[in-house]
């Protein structure tokens, strides 16, 4: 899961949105395995997709 996210995290941080888009359905699947096994609270699952895709949305519309 930390994983999947750090990969997402470093596809933003380096302005990558394709590779970000891409990389994000991945890290989607790995939260919500996380929160249904209650590895974390499922609140935290979907707070850390929200701001990932808002971030991944953020910077598609910088680049238009």
């Amino acid at each position: 899961m930390r994983g999947a996210l750090q990969m997402v995290r470093e596809a933003i941080a380096s302005g990558n949105a394709a590779e970000a888009q891409a990389l994000m359905p991945k890290a989607a699947s790995q939260l919500d395995k996380a929160a249904k096994k209650n590895v974390i609270h499922p609140n935290k699952a979907a707070r850390l997709k929200s701001r990932l895709m808002q971030q991944i949305n953020a910077l598609q519309n910088q680049a238009q």
